[in-house]
């Protein structure tokens, strides 16, 4: 499914942008490693995440590409869940592959998300910034979005 998104700030904490004492380089670099001895190999992608807002989309995880658990990656919060989806992302005239990043909200600790957000894990996109209007494409398998009903929370 495709769908129109508007890059919007996150939080600064997966990138470290926050200055959040507990991951000066971000919570990405943290976690990078721990990623790895599990399978999932980030080289290829900028740690920190691009938000975007997908609204009036929400989101339903069907069968994420990836998910680990049990992530014991900070001294600070208990061990974590993570789901991460294929996604692409068209800019200008060019289109990126990467991963929907999406820490379990059932074990996360902090820094929760709005659920029109999503967060993206890709290569460095020159000239990217915030307001900027992207086309995103994820998977029909792992990933459904639906238009969020007011009664919806």
């Amino acid at each position: 499914m495709k769908v129109k998104a508007i890059v919007c700030q996150g939080h600064g904490v997966a990138s470290g942008k926050a200055r959040d004492p507990r991951y000066p380089h971000g919570t990405l670099k943290a976690q990078y490693k721990y990623f790895l001895q599990k399978g999932l190999d980030l080289s290829q992608y900028f740690l920190g995440t691009i938000n975007l807002d997908i609204a009036p989309f929400i989101f339903k995880i069907k069968k994420p590409k990836y998910f680990l658990e049990n992530v014991n990656w900070s001294e600070y919060i208990p061990p974590e869940n993570f789901y991460f989806f294929d996604v692409f992302l068209q800019f200008k005239e060019t289109t990126y592959e990467g991963l929907i990043y999406m820490p379990d909200p059932a074990t996360k600790a902090d820094h929760f998300q709005n659920p029109t957000i999503l967060e993206l894990l890709l290569p460095w996109i020159e000239g990217l910034k915030y307001g900027d209007m992207v086309m995103l494409e994820v998977s029909d398998t792992q990933m459904e979005l639906q238009v969020k009903q007011l009664d919806q929370q």
